[in-house]
């Protein structure tokens, strides 16, 4: 008889894993061939229904939940911004005329400061035994992969989620490989960057980088989401690309919304914010 301690959560009832070895010894005949007897959550036909979508949303939420939970990650210092910014000296690769190569190879200083902002925080994370300030991006390149990098070149871990598009979005090599998350659902992947973001830090981009910035100043200026700094990196770019000031002008927005960030130019100037903010 099984000593209940020797299995962690061990139940008189079979485990799941358990009746799935037993499927794979099943005779083999018409009626064990049939889609209907396929056990349901290890029938992909089925959980890829769309009437199965409640049950898809909730398994992409729990699943990189537990991960982080059983790792002991309690914190989280986001990086979003853009996937097409190169590391400077690379190719512009996503440039569609001289202009835009131009401004891309000007901007790419953002992935060194990128690659310096995630060193300095995951040095902050080695004090906690990497359970705070650790760095997360949306893991594919440009500034994600400077943000992963950065991590890296310290030792530290770094969590990565990755989304499933046509272009631009596959894990780059620096993401820790156990926490390198793949969603289908752009809402649940927003809920898992923002659940344990202690900073957010946010470097030129497009229309992405653009949704999650509002996305996040939307949650705190409605005080669904805790105050934390919001970090713009690159004051002229951000100057241009965002009037807030306007806004405010035009009532749009409360005076004092604006106060919500903070730009900066450099990596060092970021982390002094986080700094004082959390009087570390």
């Amino acid at each position: 008889m099984m000593n209940p301690e020797e299995k962690t959560g061990w139940t008189p009832l079979p485990h799941s894993d358990e009746d799935l070895e037993r499927m794979r010894s099943v005779p083999d005949t018409p009626q064990t061939r049939a889609a209907t007897y396929r056990l349901a959550w290890n029938d992909e036909d089925f959980m890829t229904r769309r009437e199965l979508r409640p049950v898809r949303l909730q398994l992409e939420l729990l699943k990189p939940e537990m991960t982080l939970a059983e790792r002991g990650i309690r914190s989280t210092v986001i990086l979003f911004g853009g996937a097409r910014l190169p590391e400077p000296g690379g190719e512009a690769w996503a440039a569609k005329n001289e202009t835009q190569k131009r401004n891309l190879e000007l901007n790419s200083v953002y992935y060194d400061e990128a690659r310096k902002f995630a060193r300095l925080c995951s040095e902050q994370s080695a004090a906690t035994y990497y359970r705070e300030f650790v760095v997360v991006t949306g893991g594919g390149p440009g500034v994600m992969e400077a943000g992963n990098r950065g991590a890296d070149d310290v030792g530290a871990p770094s969590i990565g989620l990755n989304i499933v598009l046509p272009h631009e979005q596959a894990p780059n090599p620096y993401v820790t490989p156990e926490l390198c998350f793949n969603f289908h659902y752009f809402a649940i992947r927003k809920m898992h960057f923002v659940m344990r973001a202690k900073a957010v830090a946010v470097f030129p981009g497009g229309f992405g980088t653009m949704d999650e910035l509002f996305e996040t100043l939307t949650l705190i200026q409605t005080g669904r989401m805790e105050r934390v700094p919001v970090i713009l990196f690159g004051k002229e770019f951000w100057r241009r690309a965002v009037d807030l000031d306007y806004l405010a002008e035009q009532g749009t927005i409360s005076p004092g919304d604006q106060d919500i960030i903070d730009f900066v130019d450099t990596a060092d100037e970021a982390w002094e914010l986080i700094r004082k903010f959390y009087r570390l």
